[in-house]
């Protein structure tokens, strides 16, 4: 949630923030509307209750029936005002959490994707001497991908990956971990799921109210769309020391994701899918150093990719395009040469303290004072399915087979799948 400090003390500056992400500045003047609201109140409710606490030292002093009488009357006028102001602060509450976190101010605005800006491109583009094959295509040829069995057993937008294809997924999160570890990231296996009112600590409002989460109703909890939405509540109601920062997990989990908005898209195959596994950092950061943090992830992100020799593109998200609690988004988009374009795998993004004040995780400055709250950061190592995806389009052959990349193949014990 954002700060209600700020949205009181600069609101031209929060209605600028959250009208570049799409979102009606009204919702600024209504907030503030219930805030003014609940503050009367609160004023109106300490007065009384700083009345009756004078009332109760004279009617023990003195019991007189028109001193009882007024305690009455300031019992029933507390229990209303207790009411007002209750539900002006779920009024106000609830008008927060339609609010995003505010982009950076030098990020590019924009209402969606054809407004993103491409910051570099790295690696050759495979040169095929014949016309490439989907890796669908390729996937059921060599018995590596089945889609149509697992439409079977749970529907669409499943898949079962086999042999050498699920061997490549231990590959992949060995290779990303061991990377990871270099790097002083903690592994971390977090839970799936989660109770509603964390993830909405989380900033994970619109996930759930666009209807892109499952629920587990007899349960009452959520299956995490991503490692994030777990690792970030670890610390909650947490305070780090300044000199332990920055604190940075390498969590692995299977993720789950209705796709709501994306009915149509993508249907056939395994790159928009119901469940899928990924390795996802985490880092909980020193604000003055979270932009320094991306940049390093970034080039973590980069590094995966160089190992797998895929060819990509760096793309700043603009402020249409981005997560709803993100301050600054980069994505990484990989070459699909059956499609001849790029395709998103990664994604990296600064949350600033939009998150962590959801869940109150701090950090005692060294110099003393007040807690501070920490910045989160969140960034793809690798999304499997994507990253399979990837691998096979880039690395077929001729003959139908598929190189493995040459930092996998210790993993995998081969260099070609046939």
């Amino acid at each position: 949630m954002l700060d209600i400090n700020l949205i009181r003390e600069n609101p031209e500056q929060v209605k600028e923030g959250v009208k570049k992400k799409g979102v009606d500045p009204k919702l600024v003047d209504r907030f503030l509307q219930f805030d003014e609201k609940w503050r009367e109140e609160m004023s109106a409710l300490d007065n009384l209750r700083a009345e009756q606490n004078e009332l109760s030292k004279k009617i023990a002093e003195q019991k007189k029936e028109e001193l009882l009488s007024r305690a009455q009357v300031l019992k029933k006028q507390i229990s209303k005002i207790e009411k007002e102001k209750l539900k002006f602060k779920e009024k106000r509450s609830e008008t927060l959490s339609q609010l995003p976190n505010l982009p950076f101010e030098d990020i590019v605005v924009g209402e969606n994707e054809s407004d993103n800006k491409v910051v570099e491109e790295a690696g050759d583009k495979p040169d095929f001497n014949f016309i490439p094959k989907n890796y669908m295509e390729l996937g059921e040829k060599l018995n590596l991908i089945n889609t149509k069995k697992a439409a079977e057993v749970a529907g669409s937008r499943f898949g079962y990956l086999i042999g050498d294809a699920a061997v490549m997924e231990f590959a992949l999160i060995r290779l990303a971990f061991d990377v990871l570890l270099e790097n002083d990231f903690i592994p971390i296996v977090p839970p799936a799921m989660m109770h509603p009112e964390i993830m909405r600590k989380m900033g994970k409002g619109k996930f759930i109210d666009e209807k892109d989460v499952f629920y587990v109703n007899d349960d009452d909890l959520y299956l995490i769309g991503s490692s994030e939405h777990s690792i970030g509540p670890f610390h909650m109601n947490e305070k780090f020391e300044e000199k332990d920062l920055p604190v940075k997990y390498a969590g692995f989990s299977t993720c789950f994701r209705r796709e709501a908005g994306s009915y149509g898209k993508d249907t056939r195959g395994i790159l928009r899918v119901h469940q899928f596994d990924k390795v996802e950092m985490f880092v909980f950061s020193h604000p003055d150093k979270s932009e320094e943090m991306q940049k390093e992830m970034v080039s973590i992100q980069k590094k995966l990719m160089h190992k797998l020799n895929i060819p990509y593109r760096l793309v700043e998200i603009c402020t249409g395009d981005m997560g709803w609690g993100d301050a600054k988004q980069y994505d990484i988009e990989a070459w699909f040469p059956s499609e001849n374009k790029y395709r998103e795998t990664h994604s990296c993004s600064n949350t600033t303290d939009f998150q962590a004040r959801g869940v109150n995780t701090k950090f005692q400055p060294e110099s003393g004072g007040k807690p501070k709250l920490v910045h989160m950061l969140n960034g793809t190592a690798f999304a499997i399915g994507r990253t399979l995806i990837a691998i096979i389009e880039n690395n077929q052959t001729e003959k139908g087979t598929i190189k493995v990349p040459e930092a996998l193949q210790e993993y995998l014990g081969k260099s070609e799948i046939k």
